[in-house]
């Protein structure tokens, strides 16, 4: 008896839904993503199992690596009120678009008269610029006076949204970075009466 052949149909799978799926995925993490820009001073902060998480806001952070000084300030408005303000105190003018760029760039580290210059590189190129640190010295402690600014265009920016919040101070150093240079910034610190400040650190398992 001849056997009867029957036709399978194997099927097909109507892949569109999920390509649609796939391709809205994508497109959400790729306008929801911040490229990293690397960072100016590069450090490899000491451990803790502290997790304090720094304000977004009325912040300074002064990161000390390789016996350098850099700085960053978190806000636009403040940001360019303190290079108004150190312009001021150096005799030197920035322009408003040298002022707009300012504001949206990370931490640096050059004396102010070089500033310009860094301030007019991409920012791709500010990193690889080789910028020997804001000086500190007792003769020329520039340091000390974008702390001060900072906190006086802080608070003006603070007063006047009725707010009393005082510019925080948070230090991230190199774990490997000698103390007499950590220590001459915490001096500088309580010299303007700053003695509370935060440590910036890596996170790490605890110990059982």
């Amino acid at each position: 008896m001849a056997k009867i052949k029957i036709n399978k149909n194997p099927g097909s799978t109507d892949m569109t839904a999920m390509c649609d799926v796939a391709f809205l995925l994508l497109t959400f993490f790729v306008m929801t993503s911040t490229a990293k820009i690397p960072e100016a001073l590069p450090v490899d902060t000491p451990s803790s199992t502290v997790q304090t998480k720094l304000p977004e806001t009325d912040l300074a952070t002064l990161t000390i690596g390789e016996g350098k000084v850099f700085f960053d300030l978190k806000g636009r408005e403040v940001r360019m009120r303190t290079l108004e303000l150190m312009g001021e105190k150096y005799n030197l003018e920035f322009s408003e678009q040298d002022k707009t760029t300012f504001s949206r760039m990370d931490d640096f580290g050059v004396p102010i008269a070089n500033l310009k210059q860094i301030i007019d590189m991409k920012a791709s190129d500010r990193s690889k610029a080789g910028q020997p640190g804001i000086p500190a010295d007792s003769l020329d402690n520039q340091l000390k006076e974008w702390v001060y600014n900072a906190r006086i265009a802080n608070n003006e920016f603070n007063n006047e949204k009725g707010s009393k919040q005082e510019l925080q101070i948070a230090i991230k150093g190199d774990a490997k970075e000698q103390y007499p240079m950590i220590r001459k910034v915490m001096d500088m610190l309580q010299d303007q009466k700053i003695n509370s400040f935060s440590l910036v650190t890596g996170l790490r398992g605890k110990d059982f």
